[in-house]
């Protein structure tokens, strides 16, 4: 390729959502962004419906934000990374005006804000009504495009990092099915969360979690992969294989309702997601219908407070100024990861990582609704800050790409597995069966050690905690900890596993009341 080994030493950036575009941004140095698709398309932040929370409002406060993410996160929140980022709210939604980000303001020329489910304020700003995520990623993909600086490789994605003396020393990319090599000191991965992975999901088909399999096999710890969220209101019908449509929080925080085929209401829709998500796949598990009734909220003028999900409604012939919206949960939201500190390095040197892609301590068990933007765009400045100070080490030879070995899980067969092991109620059995099916795989698949990595930690979780519930263990442990794999503790389990030993048992790390 014309100009490649012009780039060896720069950073490289993986991933073509808000928190890659935003650390290419939010730095001096030259850099390479790889986006699998053409930049802005299928990344999960162009999707996002309801906002960036802050503490913008007349009356609230930062630390009324950070009270509301602690009781969220269901104690696994990491104290340090919630002050830090939620702190830096406010200067995250100027820091996206200056940017060009065009926020809708109220009448009064103050933003527009909006409530969404365990905020104690309204703090959801928010742009183009339900068009948050699109109208932020317009403005930086046009700042990205008009840096020249950062040079965009569209149609790359990362296949795999290059590791000598324990760090980082290049990457291996393909582009257009031709596997290059790049020297560099210095690579973090953005490539958002692993919803593709299960069957009902409102994730990008390419939100498969590769890179946390690339860290993963670098050396990398990940982190609370047990942690998945369920957004509760997907719209029920969608095309075969597509990502479900949102229903956006906002639309509860409006004046929605859930109610059943009889009309009733049946759960606080503004409790947190999880509490949400299993009162509505227990009322459709006892036969009835779910529906999210929004007539009485927005008064006939739903396309003007929700323009997105209009259009969304109408491609399937549903109209919710005129009935209810069946909906059912779905896949949304990743809160676990490749482990990092406030700077956004890894346990590998030379390894950073953000966003979703990013287990940074922020969500704990249990994501606040709009936290998700706010951490890719601050954590993208922590990442861009501490890699503009670091001294990279220079390139070197990293030889030639390794070619593939063996046969892949198919998607449908990895929808099958997570969606009957993994999903909303989770038990030893399932979560057991799942991880043998995979073990032969983990080796040569990135889907596979991901999703068996996803099944592990659950096994090990003896508890129900946020976004995890095990129907046999339904309490939650007195102390809440955090689990932790790495590549080689992941094969030492499936091998215990596929010999019929027990992962875990309770004394092992939760004590259980």
């Amino acid at each position: 390729m014309t100009g490649f080994a012009a780039l060896a030493g720069q950073p490289v950036i993986a991933g073509g959502g808000l928190a890659g575009l935003a650390t290419a941004l939010l730095m001096d140095r030259p850099c390479v962004l790889l986006s699998p698709m053409p930049l802005g398309q299928d990344a999960a932040s162009a999707l996002a419906q309801g906002g960036i929370a802050a503490a913008i409002g007349a009356n609230d406060s930062v630390s009324l934000h950070e009270a509301d993410t602690l009781a969220a996160g269901a104690g696994l929140c990491v104290a340090d990374a919630v002050a830090a980022i939620v702190g830096a709210g406010p200067d995250a939604v100027a820091g996206l005006r200056s940017l060009g980000v065009v926020f809708d303001m109220g009448a009064d020329g103050t933003p527009d804000l909006h409530l969404e489910a365990a905020h104690s304020r309204a703090r959801i700003a928010h742009a183009l009504g339900d068009g948050t995520g699109a109208e932020i990623m317009r403005a930086l993909v046009a700042r990205v495009r008009a840096t020249p600086r950062i040079t965009v490789m569209e149609g790359a994605r990362l296949r795999r990092l290059i590791v000598r003396d324990g760090r980082v020393a290049g990457v291996e990319i393909v582009r257009g099915g031709v596997m290059l090599a790049l020297p560099t000191g210095a690579c973090v991965i953005a490539t958002g969360g692993l919803g593709a992975l299960f069957p009902a999901t409102t994730s990008p088909v390419g939100g498969q979690g590769l890179g946390l399999a690339c860290a993963a096999r670098a050396g990398a710890v990940l982190r609370d992969m047990e942690f998945v969220q369920f957004h509760p209101t997907a719209l029920a019908d969608g095309p075969a294989g597509a990502p479900r449509a949102l229903v956006s929080e906002a639309v509860r925080g409006a004046g929605a309702v859930l109610v059943d085929e009889t009309g009733a209401r049946f759960t606080d829709e503004l409790a947190p997601r999880d509490v949400v998500a299993r009162a509505i796949q227990a009322h459709l598990t006892g036969g009835h219908q779910v529906l999210l009734d929004a007539r009485a909220a927005t008064h006939g003028a739903f396309a003007r407070h929700f323009p997105g999900i209009a259009r969304a409604c109408a491609a399937r012939g549903l109209d919710p100024d005129r009935q209810p919206l069946p909906v059912r949960p779905a896949v949304h939201y990743h809160m676990g990861g490749i482990e990092t500190d406030l700077n956004g390095r890894s346990t590998v040197p030379g390894l950073w990582a953000c966003g979703e892609a990013a287990s940074t301590g922020l969500h704990g068990a249990n994501r606040l609704a709009s936290n998700s933007l706010l951490e890719a765009f601050v954590c993208a400045g922590f990442v861009a800050r501490d890699l503009e100070a670091a001294s990279l080490p220079a390139p070197g030879p990293v030889g030639d790409p390794v070619p593939d070995e063996g046969d892949g899980v198919g998607l449908a067969d990895m929808h099958a597995c997570l969606g009957r092991a993994a999903g909303i109620l989770r038990d030893e059995a399932g979560l057991a069966r799942a991880a043998r099916a995979l073990a032969p795989h983990v080796a040569t698949d990135d889907r596979a050690l991901v999703g068996a990595m996803v099944c592990l930690a659950a096994l090990e979780r003896w508890e129900s905690r946020g976004g995890h519930y095990r129907t046999d263990y339904p309490l939650t442990a007195a102390t809440a900890v955090h689990s932790r794999l790495t590549l080689a503790r992941t094969l030492s389990m499936l091998d215990a596993l596929s010999s019929g030993a027990p992962v875990s048992t309770p004394a092992d790390g939760l004590t259980v009341p």
